[in-house]
């Protein structure tokens, strides 16, 4: 036991109390007990002074009394201290003030859903690195310290559902990494800062079910970031709505229900395009609803009941195909209510308490409408529509002419040969642009470098486009020669899984030497390489963002579709010669794409033999380790050189190690490791990663071959891998062939029910003063609090979603996660899946 440096029995169901002897195993850095049914007091931890990573969550520790956090106390002089999890026990007593000593280098402290009192500690700001901190669902009370404003590392900050006091500190504004501030269902007063107009990395913004008052600041109305919520519901806030309301152009969910505020909803509200969710609810708004809401149409919920709201209902919102949710209830609506579209679903439109509307379909039981005014405004109608067709008859028939005259303009002035690519780029750019676009091909810019140059990331300046820039190395004489042959064929080649091209560049540099680059799109997930082999160090949360078993399937079929079309689909054959990892770079999406492409031999399909004068790699022979034997013994390049490149990649992926790692020496390569362990002994050679995937979805890590469907695709998969790497190239199989089995593989996955892996998970908390009241579907239709109901579209921050191993709530899985992550990085939102709920 002294000499245990890692200790994992996460979920599974052992109880009883830890043992004090815990304590002796004093190399420990990581004890890893939650999702368990331990009880009882936690004992001291004084002896563990290596210990980086304690995760005690989900247990039944503690008694719900004093005393029950003493054991906090014995971590104070461990200085290795990283990641703290006692979240979903029974803990209560004060929260103690010794957590303000714990380690400068604690980053996650998870303390939420106890039963903790007391106050934050005022020291809490001495925790300099502390990221994430969660208290919510306790009892704590007080004010939220001041010196919290000096942890800079902060990225969120989730306090929902306690007894705060006293107002939100002016120094929150200080944090300018935060991106997610809950605060909601507490008793915090006073004005909204305004310094959190600082916060310009904000994604979510919760205070509901506060007392705040005053007005809404207009820099917190600025932060363009937010892209998932802002929701202020239940307060006492006042004033106008500020125009600056249009900057939220970014946002999914707004939520102003429920407080004093008044004057005409603004027309700036139209800019906020990308909203789906809208409730400005029980406040005093007055006038109607303003016609510029119409480009709007990504609403899915709108919500304006218990206003003084007048003049007619908006035609506008018949053409809403995305809305589910419109309640108009106790306004001043008068005139014909529309009745299609939404309108034709009595339960999901709500118009009662609007005495001088009529029509609309008798579910509704509205009165009828005056017949004269009933046909004026059919007559007025039909009108509007006879005028609407002809103009767009018109700009149609406009439309073609000018598209036929355009096309026949540039026929003409195509008369002479064009000599070099670049004369017909796709985008006009210069050695100047380029310069300024990498910062002057700065290290910081610099994503990589090959036999044949740099590749840096730059920002065009006038468009914001994002590119990857590759500056070929003009030392070597192969390069100018490689450069004219890309052009020349990356002119034709597309496909979604082939890094796009979008110019080429020939100049000269300040220095008068040539200057020559290609120009692609940026790939933002960086290479495969970066999933597969993370560097030594990696923290058990970096682990959990690995590629699971899914996306290596997909990724591998992405890879595999690139390479049929570049073999069978081209005017001539197009050989990759380098396939490897680094090389496979994915996109927002973890789409795989291969680049480099254009530096491959070109070969003609019909003449085999001639590819050497057809060279933009003069006799480039790949990677060590990925290059296939024949190349080593003089063989010409062939699309069997990549048939064997792809096998080893294949492999590598779902084994994690590398075709030079240190164990195969003397005799022994990848392939025979593989090959020696299979069927038998699968699990031994698979990635760990891919493995602990398994344990996670409570899947037992045993050889059960014929009752395993997950081990069966597996097996295929290093079959296939093998099958592609034969010694011989007559013994390969065509990528055609491969990439029919692979999606066969994918599709047998698919009809597979796997238990679902907890990568994290939403929390359904109702406010406290619901907590005694039955949830049925009818409570949920009104619009008392803001519920998200399963069916519906919602909205989750990253900083919610990525907890680890929440039982009782709804699990999210990994993709889902790694959505939410890349969502983050563009400021964007994201649409749920059905069956989640959440409450802000």
């Amino acid at each position: 036991m002294p000499y245990i440096d890692f200790f994992s029995v996460w979920g599974n169901q052992l109880s009883g109390k830890i043992p004090i002897s815990i304590s002796n195993a004093s190399n420990l850095y990581m004890l890893q007990l939650d999702r368990n049914i331990f009880s009882g007091n936690v004992p001291s931890l004084e002896k563990l002074d290596k210990l980086s990573i304690l995760l005690l969550g989900t247990n039944h520790l503690g008694t719900g009394t004093g005393g029950d956090l003493n054991f906090l106390c014995s971590l104070v002089n461990n200085t290795k201290l990283d990641s703290l999890d006692i979240r979903t026990n029974n803990f209560g007593g004060v929260l103690p003030e010794c957590i303000s000593n714990f380690s400068s280098s604690l980053q996650f402290l998870e303390i939420e859903n106890n039963k903790i009192l007391g106050r934050i500690p005022d020291g809490i700001g001495n925790l300099i690195n502390l990221g994430v901190p969660q208290v919510s669902q306790n009892q704590l009370s007080g004010p939220i310290p001041v010196n919290i404003g000096r942890i800079q590392k902060l990225n969120s900050f989730d306090a929902r559902n306690n007894f705060l006091t006293g107002t939100i500190p002016y120094s929150i504004g200080n944090l300018t990494g935060l991106t997610l501030l809950a605060l909601g269902v507490n008793n915090l007063q006073g004005n909204i800062p305004s310094s959190l107009g600082n916060s310009q990395n904000l994604l979510v913004l919760g205070l509901s079910y506060n007392n705040l008052s005053g007005s809404i600041p207009p820099q917190v109305l600025g932060l363009s970031s937010l892209s998932i919520l802002l929701n202020l519901s239940s307060n006492y806030l006042t004033g106008e709505l500020s125009v600056d309301v249009e900057k939220l152009t970014n946002l999914g969910d707004l939520d102003f229900s429920k407080n004093k505020l008044s004057g005409l909803i603004p027309k700036s509200l139209g800019s906020c395009v990308r909203l789906e969710r809208l409730f400005l609810g029980g406040n005093l708004f007055e006038g109607p609803i303003p016609s510029s809401l119409s480009s709007l149409r990504g609403l899915v919920e709108l919500d304006v009941s218990e206003n003084n709201l007048s003049g007619g209902v908006p035609e506008f919102l018949v053409s809403f195909k995305a809305l589910k949710y419109l309640n108009l209830s106790f306004n001043n609506f008068e005139g014909v209510l529309p009745s299609g579209g939404l309108f034709k679903n009595a339960s999901a439109v709500f118009v009662e308490g609007n005495n001088k509307l009529c029509g609309g379909i008798p579910e509704l039981q509205l009165s009828r409408c005056n017949s004269k005014k009933s046909s004026k405004t059919s007559l007025r109608f039909k009108i509007v529509i006879v005028v609407v067709v002809v103009v767009v008859v018109i700009l149609g028939v406009t439309l073609v002419l000018s598209i036929v005259l355009i096309i026949w303009f540039r026929k003409r002035k195509v008369q002479q040969p064009i000599s070099t690519f670049a004369e017909i780029s796709l985008l006009w750019l210069s050695y100047q642009r380029i310069l300024k676009a990498t910062n002057e091909f700065s290290m910081r810019n610099l994503v990589g470098s090959g036999s044949f140059g740099s590749v840096y990331k730059g920002i065009l300046e006038e468009s914001g486009v994002v590119i990857a820039v590759k500056v070929l190395n003009l030392l070597d004489h192969r390069s100018s020669r490689s450069f004219l042959v890309e052009c020349e064929t990356l002119k034709n080649i597309r496909h979604r899984n082939l890094v796009k091209v979008l110019t080429a560049i020939s100049g000269v540099d300040y220095q008068g030497n040539d200057f020559k680059a290609l120009v692609y799109e940026f790939m933002v997930n960086g290479s495969l390489e970066d999933w597969l082999h993370s560097p030594t160090g990696t923290s058990e949360l970096e682990m959990m963002r690995k590629l699971n078993f899914f996306k290596r399937v997909s990724v591998a079929i992405d890879v595999a579709h690139a390479l049929e079309y570049l073999h069978h689909h081209c005017e001539t054959s197009i050989i990759h010669c380098d396939l490897k990892p680094s090389n496979i770079l994915l996109d927002e999406e973890m789409v795989g794409h291969i680049s480099d492409f254009g530096l491959a031999k070109i070969i003609s399909a019909d003449e085999p033999n001639c590819s050497t004068k057809m060279s933009s790699s003069l006799g480039l022979r790949g990677t060590i380790g990925y290059a296939p034997p024949e190349y080593g013994m003089g063989s010409e390049l062939s699309t069997k050189g990549d048939v064997y490149s792809y096998g080893i990649l294949l492999l590598e992926m779902f084994t994690g190690k590398r075709p030079t790692d240190e164990r195969f020496r003397e005799g022994l390569s990848l392939q025979n490791f593989v090959k020696a362990a299979l069927p038998e002994r699968i699990i031994e050679i698979t990635d760990p990663i891919l493995v602990q995937e398994r344990v996670r979805r409570g899947t037992p890590n045993v050889n059960n071959f014929r009752n395993d469907r997950y081990l069966q695709c597996l097996n295929s998969l290093f079959e296939i891998g093998l099958a592609c790497s034969a010694e011989s190239p007559n013994e390969r199989i065509d990528i055609s062939d491969v990439a029919t089995k692979l999606c066969s593989i994918k599709d047998k996955l698919h009809s597979t029910r796997l238990p679902r892996e907890p990568q994290g998970c939403v929390k359904n908390h109702p406010p406290r003063a619901m907590a005694a009241r039955t949830i049925d579907s009818k409570l949920l239709c009104k619009k008392e609090i803001q519920w998200v109901r399963g069916g519906h579209p919602a909205h989750i921050p990253e900083a919610i979603a990525v907890l680890p191993n929440c039982p009782g709530f709804g699990a999210i899985e990994e993709d889902v996660v790694h959505r939410l992550r890349k969502l983050k990085a563009k400021g964007a939102s994201y649409r749920f899946p059905r069956d989640y709920t959440t409450l802000f």
